[in-house]
């Protein structure tokens, strides 16, 4: 297998700025750019022509739910998955999402223990797929999550485990450590069974400051990051000031949480692209009405104390939240970086670099990973076209001219399942509607 590439005459897009310039790689890194590129190239390597093409770092996802193979409900997905199934199954999706120019993603939470074994088989090269890095089961109270009433009152379901007590938190953290996980997730806040006029907007606050400064504290204490599902102004304050490590959504902020998260510099993971699938896109798969209208306030209402944080320097990075039926893995992983751009104002450029070198502290990378300079990791994206005038060019799979994980050519050729047909695994629903009589014999 050749081990030396030279990628010339691309518009190479790193760190906000870009250059037509040559590239080389040999091994896992990268060597050198434009003439002393050119100059170390030898005999062996092969030449690549990136002419009317963008050269970018590899994606990386960092809100990705790699283990849930696209379910349509919290049903579907808590009661018809099964662990070995689902794990020999992300095998194959993660296959898709590095073909989509992801060569790096952050799984935050899983079903079962699939993360942690899905990672070891990518990193001791039994399967293929991008760089990961996972957490466990998301810790939630049983008033938190996005499943209602769904969650027992104690043990483990679907992607959660139900702790209540001091001591519970503190075991559930400590084995997930034990088994391997990369990150800790909590779920801070979560859909209320029943909304009041005491509610605010979002979802309500299910931990208390004190306990997410003991989940902080256990985790932090073994070496092991944070990371929180805020869609409520107090959950993103309170996570900001426990010493979370990054906060999923940061939805609904407030002056004053806005003043926490920037004296913390979390970074922050918007994750619009799931709202705008379902308000763009949800009349042609049967999604609820009522959900367009609540995800187009959560976007309207958060984007511009989003903008403000990343004003303030606090990082934001892309995440698609792929995993359900409304985000496929594969298909909509580039999006964020357009969001970003309509919602936040943010450049190309800009939108480019949180969808890249953004993403490299979730890995403790910040130095090798996500910029294209000699001596990083060789993760690049070779897309037809200017990525600057259109970000949407790496939605057309056509686009995708070449992708290279750790300097290893990825083969966009082989063919690998695109769809199965399994039984139990999925849920249909009889119908979107009620079937009335009325309806039945409307005109």
């Amino acid at each position: 297998m050749n081990s030396s590439y030279l990628i010339k005459n691309a518009k190479v897009i790193s760190r906000e700025q870009h250059s037509i310039t040559s590239v080389l790689i040999t091994n896992d890194r990268i060597t050198a750019l434009g003439a002393e590129a050119d100059s170390l190239s030898t005999d062996t390597t092969e030449q690549i022509d990136g002419a009317g093409c963008s050269l970018i770092p590899g994606l990386v996802d960092a809100h990705c739910h790699i283990s849930f193979d696209e379910p349509k409900s919290n049903d579907e997905l808590f009661f018809h998955r099964r662990p070995g199934l689902a794990t020999v199954i992300a095998a194959v999706n993660a296959q898709k999402v590095l073909r989509a120019g992801v060569t790096s993603f952050f799984d935050a939470d899983c079903i079962f223990d699939v993360g942690v074994d899905l990672r070891d088989a990518i990193e001791g090269g039994v399967v293929e797929g991008p760089r990961m890095a996972t957490g466990g089961n998301a810790l939630i109270t049983s008033v938190g999550g996005t499943a209602g009433r769904l969650l027992p009152e104690s043990g483990k379901l679907g992607y959660a485990a139900i702790v209540q007590t001091p001591d519970e938190i503190v075991r559930e953290i400590r084995r997930q450590i034990k088994s391997g996980c990369d990150w800790i997730k909590v779920h801070v806040s979560g859909l209320p069974v029943r909304r009041t006029p005491m509610h605010g907007s979002g979802e309500i606050q299910a931990w208390t400051l004190d306990e997410l400064r003991l989940v902080c504290d256990t985790a932090h204490a073994l070496g092991i990051p944070v990371a929180g599902h805020c869609r409520n102004t107090s959950s993103i304050r309170d996570a900001a000031l426990a010493g979370f490590d990054m906060i999923l959504h940061a939805s609904y902020m407030d002056e004053e949480t806005l003043e926490a998260v920037v004296d913390q510099c979390v970074p922050l993971v918007p994750t619009f692209t799931f709202l705008s699938n379902l308000i763009d896109y949800g009349h042609k798969v049967g999604s609820d009405p009522a959900l367009q209208k609540v995800f187009m306030n959560e976007i309207s209402q958060s984007a511009a104390m989003l903008r403000r944080a990343y004003d303030a320097g606090v990082p934001l990075l892309c995440g698609s939240e792929s995993g359900f039926a409304i985000t496929p893995y594969g298909d909509w992983h580039y999006r964020e970086m357009g969001l970003f751009t309509e919602h936040l104002g943010l450049t190309p450029l800009q939108s480019i670099a949180c969808a890249t070198e953004a993403g490299a502290k979730i890995f403790g990378l910040e130095n090798e990973l996500g910029c294209i300079e000699a001596g990083y990791i060789a993760d690049l994206v070779l897309v037809a076209g200017d990525l600057e005038q259109d970000l949407n060019l790496m939605g057309q799979r056509d686009n995708i001219r070449a992708i290279f994980k750790s300097g290893k050519k990825i083969d966009l050729e082989r063919p690998i399942p695109d769809t199965w047909n399994i039984p139990s695994w999925r849920t249909g629903q009889f119908a979107d509607e009620v079937l009335t009589y009325e309806l039945a014999h409307r005109p």
